[in-house]
């Protein structure tokens, strides 16, 4: 019996479908479960929750999201080995998840909500982690069909995610992510909890969807900060002459000096700068 429920060890579950991880599909199992129910647990109170899983492998996480209370679970698996071995936690739970074989990067949760909310929680493979959370935060119209987001990356990528200006991590990814959610790293796993070990450290972030960001538009905020951090090391009136407009009125618009870096530049500072780049594009 296990710390959560009475099913069966996780080891036994992947040695009994041949489920070992496969680097193609970024896959480290967590197989301790009462790690996986400290990342359940981070979401907030589940009862009344419908829970979108990316990847559940032998199914350590599915589990500590319905032991602890989940009202559902819709769990997406590329692997079709996962998919049959998460046949054990669908008769253990009936009626309370749904397994469905796809693509995450392709899978729209919506006619699965019936106009209501999720939680995204999940231990994402590290090789579409970054393209999945970026597709998150693009979502228009904002605000978003999902109320919170609990999601584990590589440390490095999570450091990404939360850092402000004057950070060495900060860039583009926390730009958008600071811009349209708040966001905090909760706690790191060791590698050593992981089979197999990776070679980095992860972590937990969550990040929750502020109902109403500063107004801008995000394609132009995106264009801003990507001609900004494309030549990060160089003054703002140098990279943003990549956009074809005075990157002087650009950074006065900011309120900042066009002789700083973007390193130095807070989200406003991008939000004002999009703004006055869609004016002079007369974009709305």
């Amino acid at each position: 019996m296990s710390a959560i429920d009475d099913l069966p060890p996780l080891r036994d579950i992947i040695r009994d479908h041949s489920l070992s991880a496969r680097k193609s599909l970024g896959q480290n199992f967590l197989l301790d479960l009462n790690l996986t129910a400290r990342i359940a647990r981070a979401a907030g109170p589940l009862e009344d929750s419908t829970v979108i899983e990316i990847g559940p492998g032998p199914g350590g996480l599915t589990r500590a999201l319905l032991a602890l209370g989940a009202k559902r679970v819709i769990a997406i698996e590329r692997d079709e080995r996962a998919t049959a071995a998460l046949d054990y936690v669908v008769k253990r739970y009936p009626g309370r998840i749904e397994i469905v074989h796809g693509d995450a990067q392709r899978f729209d949760p919506r006619p699965y909500l019936d106009g209501g909310k999720a939680k995204i929680v999940a231990n994402l493979p590290y090789n579409i982690a970054t393209h999945l959370l970026v597709d998150w935060l693009s979502i228009e119209p904002w605000p978003p069909w999902y109320d919170t987001m609990v999601l584990m990356f590589q440390r490095e990528v999570a450091e990404r995610i939360v850092a402000h200006e004057d950070d060495e991590a900060y860039g583009r990814l926390a730009v958008l992510a600071n811009w349209r959610a708040e966001t905090k790293i909760l706690f790191d796993i060791s590698p050593a909890a992981f089979v197999p070990q990776p070679k980095v450290t992860s972590s937990v972030v969550r990040l929750i969807p502020r109902a109403a960001p500063e107004p801008c538009n995000r394609r132009m905020l995106e264009q801003v900060a990507a001609a900004a951090f494309g030549q990060r090391r160089k003054m703002l009136r140098q990279s943003l002459k990549s956009l074809s407009v005075d990157p002087e009125r650009l950074a006065a618009a900011a309120h900042v000096d066009a002789t700083r870096r973007a390193e130095t530049v807070p989200v406003a500072g991008f939000v004002a700068m999009a703004r006055e780049l869609a004016d002079i594009r007369s974009i709305k």
